[in-house]
């Protein structure tokens, strides 16, 4: 709701999306584009030793799109209150989309990988939004970067062995194990960066447990 919110604020205000902006929606649309070619390409006349090809493509863009967009935003101050929240929400759509896809076809990871991720993101979105409403802002981590590009390489990575798989000299089960472990690691990194998020931002945190005062009720004679 808070997002929408912001998208109507900023249509109110006369304030068109920026090409910044464009650039991090573009993001959330590769993502059902990546699973419907992963899932469909035999329907769609593409043979499998393409496959990998045509997803490598897509996930450069959408990391690119996460490089380009913070850069053109900073330098030419297209910095937005939406853009501050639909970054973070596109990056976690789109690679935790890659790994939801990944769960079928020939990758097979287990679905609990996938749910490490998305938990620790949801629970890091949830408190950063709440935080935002109460007026005081989560400061970004350099941990949360490197979780990002972690995720981000591991998602090369399968793909990448997917290459020589297409090609009959790799086992599909040296394929599939080989994208668990992976997916693990990063799973493990993604668990430590969501910790230390939390710890880092502590203080700020704290005050979401402080209710506040309850005015004194008039007293009765």
């Amino acid at each position: 709701m808070y997002f929408f919110k912001l998208i109507i604020i900023n249509k109110k205000e006369g304030g068109p999306l920026s090409v910044a902006n464009y650039l991090t929606i573009s993001r959330i649309f590769i993502s059902p584009l990546f699973l419907i070619i992963y899932l469909k390409y035999e329907s769609m006349g593409v043979s499998f030793f393409y496959l990998p090809y045509i997803l490598m493509f897509l996930l450069s863009i959408s990391e690119l799109s996460d490089a380009f967009d913070g850069y053109i935003a900073r330098k030419y101050n297209q910095v937005t209150d939406l853009g501050k929240i639909l970054d973070p929400m596109a990056d976690s759509i789109a690679r935790i989309s890659v790994f939801l896809t990944f769960t079928e076809g020939v990758i097979q990871l287990p679905m609990l990988l996938v749910f490490v991720l998305l938990y620790r993101d949801s629970g890091v979105s949830m408190l950063r939004t709440i935080c935002a409403l109460r007026g005081f802002a989560l400061a970004a981590r350099p941990s949360g970067k490197l979780k990002a590009v972690i995720q981000a390489l591991a998602a090369f990575a399968i793909i990448i062995l997917m290459i020589p798989y297409s090609m009959g000299k790799l086992p599909l089960e040296t394929l599939q194990s080989y994208s668990f472990w992976i997916v693990f690691v990063a799973c493990v990194y993604t668990i430590f960066s969501g910790i230390e998020y939390v710890y880092a931002n502590r203080e700020h945190i704290k005050k979401l447990l402080i209710l506040p005062n309850k005015s004194s009720s008039p007293s009765t004679h």
